[in-house]
């Protein structure tokens, strides 16, 4: 297959964003439709992407061939994920016998990864909540987690759902944080071994006597019971695949960069000993005559002690 070059800045910036990087991007999220939904499940998928917006995107069509758990009902979705660089999908549908289901996802080079299904029970939207707006999130923040009960340790189904709700919500990768920043928290409670309580909370700072304030917690919305119905673990091949760390470049010992001399070495030169080096009577830097009158004279004196 023959790759053609980009002709434009614009696409060239589209592929230098999708190319695997040591540290990758934030994870976008796609959020889709089904054949059927319901209102509360349409609510859900708002406020998800809500809560997403910067790094989401939303299809309002409805989507007939996507079914995430059949063979064969991935294609579109595969397809999407790639046409939109998204890696993380949350697709609602609704039915007899899986009313307000939502699946959430998670993709690897574009193909399905993993899959959760769960159930929208006692769903609270944001606009159901009064509080001051002075608290309200700020888009884009970064959330904090919550997670109570045993069960997202000991129940398989629960653990799978945590770890995709940590990946689903938990935006750029940071190595240091301003405290003055964390503005939420997701808390998610075990009910059971099947159910989840998911709230979204407002962080309050208030004055605690010492410098690390005390922290209040203000309901801010959505509010929702996940029951667990379905899930599918990776392929052990596509795990494996996944969990591949890119080789890091070994570190040269004694070489250091500098921004103004640049690349520099140390070097190490052993001790040279030249007061125990014989020195020769050839000495190149004296002229010739002086050489040859010095060799004379030396083997003048030599011939005489031998005598």
């Amino acid at each position: 297959m023959q790759i053609r070059a980009p002709k434009t800045k614009r696409a060239k910036r589209e592929l230098d964003k999708r190319a695997p990087k040591l540290v990758e991007n934030v994870k976008k999220t796609l959020i889709l439709h089904g054949t059927k939904t319901s209102g509360v499940l349409n609510s859900v998928l708002t406020e998800l992407y809500h809560l997403k917006r910067d790094n989401a995107v939303k299809f309002s069509k409805k989507n007939e061939n996507i079914k995430p758990f059949e063979s064969g009902g991935e294609t579109s979705l595969e397809f999407f994920s790639h046409k939109t660089d998204c890696s993380l999908f949350a697709f609602g549908s609704h039915s007899k016998k899986r009313p307000n289901n939502l699946v959430l996802g998670r993709t690897y080079d574009h193909h399905i990864y993993d899959l959760v299904e769960v159930g929208v029970e006692n769903f609270k939207s944001i606009e159901s909540f009064e509080y001051d707006k002075k608290l309200a999130p700020k888009i884009g923040s970064k959330p904090l987690f919550a997670f109570i009960g045993e069960e997202f340790e000991s129940v398989g189904e629960l653990k799978h759902l945590k770890e995709v709700l940590l990946d689903f919500f938990r935006g750029e990768v940071v190595e240091n944080l301003n405290l003055t920043g964390m503005d939420r928290v997701f808390v998610c409670t075990a009910l059971s071994s099947k159910t989840v309580l998911l709230m979204h909370c407002a962080l309050r700072l208030k004055k605690s006597g010492t410098t690390i304030p005390r922290m209040e917690l203000v309901e801010v919305g959505p509010s929702m019971d996940l029951v667990v119905r379905r899930h599918r673990l990776p392929s052990e091949s596509l795990l494996k695949e996944a969990m591949k760390t890119p080789d890091q470049a070994k570190k040269i010992k004694n070489v250091t960069s500098d921004v103004i001399e640049g690349k520099t070495g140390r070097i190490y030169i052993p001790d040279q000993k030249v007061g125990d080096m014989p020195l020769s009577n050839n000495i190149k830097g004296l002229k010739r005559e002086r050489r040859e009158t010095k060799q004379n004279k030396e083997s003048k004196k030599r011939r005489a002690e031998s005598e």
